[in-house]
């Protein structure tokens, strides 16, 4: 005859102390807000149930896990320095790894850094740059709390049931072609490469701020990965259709940087003669001649607001998951003016090459 033996849980813990089984969860990953007399009464109790608690025990690291980006990427950079200044008030170390697959593999062909499935090392990720559905589900599989940036996460995939932090790109997309809409503008065109997901958010908050006024979209869109390059070829593009753009949004800054060199290869000015404006404010953007009007991105907050997602999630292991969404800023520079008509752009610069060519 077998006597089938019940394996003791840290909540079977928690009912004999009478604490909540977030109180167990804060004592074994070290946290200090459990008092000497409740410390006391668990410790008590998982001695009566023979119960290891300190075979529980785990870190108070939090892993910055950056998919499928260079390690010195401004974006993700900035937000790793707000995820850090989080962890660091909270009594949380901070791990960068850099992690490269392709987003088309099944979760089953995926595996993860050997450091994330030791639980005595690592206490949870903070998951940046791109991802798939797949790596997700991977990292819940393998019992490890997460924190994901939604906006950089490929193809449908349930963000309203799971840890997410979202900057309203869309929303930032719809108020900066408005912008431009509202100076005269008319042809607007778009350059960015559908593919991505954080671009392609951008275009649909282009389309309806578009499709709202009663215009045409105008957009290229390149398979690159290349922001300037993407910018430069898609607004080369775009300058050669009848009518031309007069403005044209650049789904990021370094495309817009790109469409500055397009501009000059086709004999035009910015403003006067095609307004251009980007996306995520990059330091590079104040820095352009003239400076780039754009959408910021608050993307140090970005990251503390992921700390603090997986920070409540870490200590309140029963917490409901939701998404948090951070709103971003029109910053408008000297690169975006009302339109000047077709036929005398044409003209005016037709002048200017005579007249630079005779000196």
């Amino acid at each position: 005859m077998y006597v089938r033996i019940e394996k003791v849980t840290m909540a079977d813990v928690a009912r004999e102390a009478g604490v909540s089984p977030a109180t167990i969860s804060r004592l074994v990953r070290g946290g200090t807000r459990v008092n000497a007399e409740t410390r006391e009464r668990i410790l008590m109790a998982a001695q009566r149930l023979n119960f290891n608690l300190e075979a529980r025990k785990t870190s108070r690291i939090i892993a910055f896990l950056l998919s499928n980006r260079g390690v010195l990427h401004p974006f993700h950079s900035s937000i790793l320095m707000g995820a850090e200044a989080f962890c660091a008030e909270h009594d949380y170390g901070l791990l960068f790894l850099p992690l490269q697959y392709s987003l088309t593999l099944a979760k089953d062909r995926l595996s993860l850094p050997e450091i994330l499935l030791r639980k005595t090392v690592v206490a949870g990720a903070i998951v940046a740059g791109t991802n798939s559905q797949a790596m997700l589900e991977l990292l819940t599989d393998h019992e490890l709390p997460w924190v994901v940036l939604g906006n950089n996460v490929a193809g449908d995939w349930p963000h309203d049931r799971t840890q997410s932090i979202f900057f309203d790109d869309i929303r930032g997309a719809y108020e900066l072609t408005s912008y431009l809409i509202s100076l005269g503008h008319v042809h607007i065109g778009f350059a960015g490469n559908l593919n991505l997901p954080w671009y392609f958010r951008r275009f649909q908050g282009y389309r309806k701020a578009i499709e709202e006024a009663g215009l045409k979209v105008i957009i290229s869109d390149l398979r690159t990965l290349d922001g300037e390059e993407m910018g430069y070829l898609g607004a080369r593009l775009m300058l050669q259709q009848d009518p031309r753009p007069t403005a044209i949004f650049a789904a990021d800054d370094p495309a817009g940087r790109g469409v500055y060199r397009a501009a000059r290869d086709h004999d035009l000015n910015v403003p006067e003669d095609l307004t251009v404006a980007g996306f995520n404010d990059t330091p590079d953007a104040a820095a352009l001649h003239p400076p780039l009007t754009t959408v910021r991105v608050f993307t140090e907050e970005l990251g503390r607001q992921a700390g603090e997602l997986l920070f409540q999630q870490l200590e309140h292991p029963d917490i409901a998951t939701h998404s948090v969404v951070l709103p971003t800023q029109l910053i408008r520079r000297e690169s975006s003016a009302p339109p000047i008509r077709p036929a005398l752009t044409t003209r005016k610069h037709k002048t200017k090459s005579r007249s630079t060519n005779s000196r």
